[in-house]
């Protein structure tokens, strides 16, 4: 296969993609949407099962892409510079895995043609958000936190949607 047959997050780094391509790079999972505390003491980062203000949990979207940082001031727009320097990305994070040479997972809609894998593949926060962070306060934020966000879910106890799955074949005897 040539390079041009491959698609572009094999043959690109971060900082070649066009915006397209950077932002198809986002599987949809949500989990940079959550809030994180940190520790003044020892700098280590928390994710917590809050969400962002903006932040759908149904469709794991936000709810103002295009504003979100006039609206949200904190909100953080990745760059492949912050890629590189952001420690609280996921494991799964399609920017972290392409930064760090590795490929996308079989559940990534560039992958998988479908936006809904990430879900079907236990990735995403869908069905794991407690409330928004209009909805709790701030000095109630330790009590949600949680590990999962920085975990890989376990992919071989994840069933492959039928339409990934290969065909059992014939059953008989050698």
């Amino acid at each position: 296969m040539s390079s041009s047959e491959k698609p572009f997050w094999k043959t690109k780094k971060l900082e070649e993609m066009s915006a397209q391509e950077w932002e198809s790079l986002c599987d949809g999972c949500g989990r940079c949407c959550l809030v994180k505390l940190e520790d003044e003491d020892t700098s280590q980062i928390y994710a917590t099962d809050v969400v962002c203000r903006l932040f759908d949990a149904g469709t794991c979207q936000c709810s103002n892409y295009p504003q979100r940082q006039e609206i949200v001031p904190d909100c953080i727009r990745l760059t492949p510079e912050q890629v590189a320097q952001i420690t609280w990305l996921p494991p799964t994070c399609a920017y972290r895995l392409v930064r760090e040479g590795a490929d996308l997972h079989w559940w990534h809609p560039l992958i998988s043609g479908s936006a809904e894998t990430v879900h079907e593949a236990g990735v995403s926060v869908r069905g794991r958000v407690s409330a928004s962070e209009d909805d709790i306060p701030l000095d109630d934020l330790p009590d949600h936190i949680v590990a999962w966000p920085m975990q890989a879910p376990e992919m071989l106890d994840v069933p492959l949607p039928s339409r990934q799955r290969k065909p059992a074949g014939r059953k008989g005897s050698l």
